[in-house]
């Protein structure tokens, strides 16, 4: 789904980007076909274009790889950092960081084992502002609106920034495995009202001046939550985001995802060890006993085929006088969540 524009675009992008362009080598490879090394692509890319001094060295790079080994490789960096916990740097989002990590990890994942595609593109505006709404699932690394959001900036050139639970933050396994304020420096926005406010109402950085993509999940923690049993059934979709497509009139782009659910398949959430953990959810199915041996897998997730549907845009009210209600606000979520859920149905029935 690349077209001339989008590459241009990350071709200047890159030439701005500081080092040199990062490129995939045998051992690289090997990491991607290898889901315990999946966590060290991600962190190596940032080694490359950032310093990061309480980062993962070679040494526990490759206690990753073996049964176990991450516990020592957790060891090693904690003896290594004085019994600390990795600094808490803080971090802006950056459109070319984005771009580079979108070009030189993302694109590589994503053609070779998540076959992400999108499909009824010409709904695709021309541009922005935009709230992107889509089903959330797999109960995992969130793949599914990573993909998407690599797919419309291939697509438009768009640079998207994903709405995710503050867990993904700043929770203490994310700290760890991560580099610091990661998901903020890619684009990360914490899904609460005084970021998400602050994200639509920044000046964009952009030249292009297309305007805010925010990527958004309706059903909030409850659509990964939901568990293998109940795939592909929306549940109640929240109403800030139409509340804030109502307040910024910034209309509402709808997406279904199929095959988003089979991330993570035969999982069902152990409610009383999440919370114990703090994590938004906590999935338990064979793959667990995987995890269990290489907790580096955290970030990995089963092969499938990611499809992306682009539903027609809901342009947004445009009388300043006219705000809805609450209950209005409610009612047509879930006015868009009883029709995606029929649009889910369809494309399932026509697999």
């Amino acid at each position: 789904m690349i077209n001339q524009h989008s590459e241009n675009l990350l071709n200047s992008q890159q030439e701005n980007a500081p080092g040199e362009n990062y490129i995939f080598n045998w051992f690289d490879w090997f990491c991607l076909w290898y889901p315990p090394g999946w966590l060290i692509l991600f962190n190596r890319h940032w080694q490359h274009y950032h310093t990061d001094p309480d980062g993962w060295n070679w040494l526990e790079y490759g206690l990753f790889l073996i049964p176990g080994g991450f516990y020592l490789a957790l060891l090693s960096r904690w003896l290594r950092l004085g019994f600390r916990s990795p600094r808490k740097e803080v971090g802006e989002f950056d459109p070319k960081y984005q771009q580079a990590f979108g070009k030189e990890v993302l694109g590589p994942i994503l053609k070779y084992y998540f076959r992400g595609e999108l499909q009824q593109v010409e709904n695709l505006p021309s541009t922005g502002p935009l709230i992107v709404a889509m089903n959330h699932a797999g109960m995992c690394f969130p793949w599914d609106f990573l993909t998407l959001a690599y797919l419309l900036s291939e697509a438009k050139g768009w640079v998207v920034q994903p709405i995710a639970n503050p867990a993904l933050f700043e929770h203490p396994w994310v700290i760890w495995w991560l580099p610091p304020q990661w998901s903020q420096v890619l684009g990360g926005v914490r899904a609460e009202l005084d970021h998400f406010e602050g994200a639509m109402a920044s000046p964009t950085s952009l030249t292009n001046d297309q305007g805010k993509i925010l990527l958004y999940a309706p059903e909030g923690i409850r659509g990964p939550l939901k568990g293998w049993r109940s795939r592909y059934q929306l549940e109640k979709f929240d109403v800030s985001f139409i509340q804030l497509s109502d307040r910024y009139h910034i209309p509402i782009l709808p997406v279904v995802c199929i095959g988003s659910e089979f991330l993570h398949p035969w999982a069902v959430n152990f409610t009383k060890l999440q919370r114990l953990v703090k994590l938004p959810f906590l999935p338990l199915s064979p793959l667990m006993f995987a995890l269990l041996l290489f907790p580096s897998m955290g970030v990995w997730a089963m092969r499938t085929r990611l499809r992306y549907f682009i539903s027609p845009l809901q342009p947004a009210g445009l009388d300043n006088h006219s705000k809805k209600g609450r209950a209005a606000a409610y009612q047509q979520a879930q006015q868009l969540r009883q029709k995606l859920q029929l649009q889910i149905n369809q494309f399932l029935g026509k697999s």
